[in-house]
């Protein structure tokens, strides 16, 4: 991959967060014709015990407590539950999606990662990746309480929380799906700070911007060690061997000056296509970062996937 695209994304990771055609042999998205009905339709009829609800959650993580939400599905269930996972540091949280995904028939978890948003502890790369297998496990434990199928946990996240949902598949046997959304590759980022001391200074920067806001324990120097040290153990396309036999979602907008399509979902989508274990499915979508003008696009290409291959 030329190095231009690597410094160009790496730079502007920052200022977001406030060509090839691998298509050929993997498999599309295939939209059913009513794709539309969650996004635009409440529930037709509702389980007057089991009503759709929100409830407020708390668990642990490396001893730390993380605040979350569980939006729980109508019906007595079990139901296949999504993590709904943040990026960096979690402006855009994809509650809307939520909501969608609900009303197809999906519990949906959403929490903040240690020492973001309010939850306990420091904030760190690898503390995130820990504690999506943490919130997984939490949702396993407490299945009955929440009408949880313990067997269909479904992380899906966002540019950091796509590159941590793809992280969780990997080192969950229990998983069987995964969606990154403009996911970020943190191994490449880490890979052109090492390239380029300007763009390392202008992404420390803006981390130590978020310490007292939105971040807690981390700092700008800490974020470089961490990035520019994990560059192979990061990496998205090693992953490919641990998601063999499941199926994996892959989303990007075609205008992301953030994550760039052609420094990282092309690369990955190759990656992914050289082993025919992973079930691979891909799009991409007009949009920026946030797909700001295509979010129903993106929620209808999410749902589609999930009830083909994770029901």
């Amino acid at each position: 991959m030329p190095k231009t695209y690597l410094i160009a994304a790496a730079a502007l990771m920052a200022s977001a967060c406030t060509g090839t055609d691998f298509t050929a042999d993997i498999a599309p998205v295939a939209a059913p014709a009513d794709i539309s009905s969650p996004i635009s339709t409440d529930p037709a009829q509702i389980d007057e015990d089991n009503l759709p609800a929100l409830a407020e959650v708390h668990f642990e993580s490396a001893g730390q407590r993380l605040n979350g939400l569980i939006y729980l599905a109508n019906g007595a269930g079990p139901h296949p539950t999504v993590m709904m996972l943040h990026g960096y540091p979690g402006n855009e949280k994809n509650l809307d999606l939520a909501q969608s995904v609900r009303r197809a028939g999906y519990n949906v978890l959403f929490f903040h990662y240690r020492g973001s948003w309010g939850s306990e502890g420091d904030f760190g790369f690898e503390h995130v990746i820990e504690d999506a297998g943490t919130a997984a496990t939490f949702l396993r434990e407490n299945a009955d309480v929440y009408r949880v199928d313990p067997e269909r946990i479904i992380p899906i996240g966002h540019s950091l929380g796509g590159h941590t949902a793809l992280h969780t598949a990997a080192r969950d046997e229990q998983i069987s799906c995964a969606a990154g959304l403009a996911a970020a590759d943190f191994g490449i980022v880490g890979g052109a700070f090492n390239e380029d001391p300007e763009a390392a200074a202008g992404f420390a920067a803006y981390t130590d911007g978020l310490v007292a806001g939105p971040l807690d324990g981390f700092s700008g120097q800490q974020a470089m060690a961490e990035l520019t040290e994990n560059t192979v153990r990061f990496a998205l396309a090693s992953l490919a061997p641990a998601l063999s036999e499941k199926s994996v979602l892959l989303v990007a907008a075609e205008r992301d000056a953030a994550v760039p399509p052609a420094a990282f979902h092309d690369p990955l989508v190759a990656a992914y296509a050289e082993n025919a274990k992973i079930d691979l499915h891909h799009e991409l979508l007009d949009g920026d970062h946030s797909f700001s003008w295509t979010r129903i696009e993106m929620t209808e290409t999410v749902i589609a996937w999930l009830d083909g291959n994770c029901r």
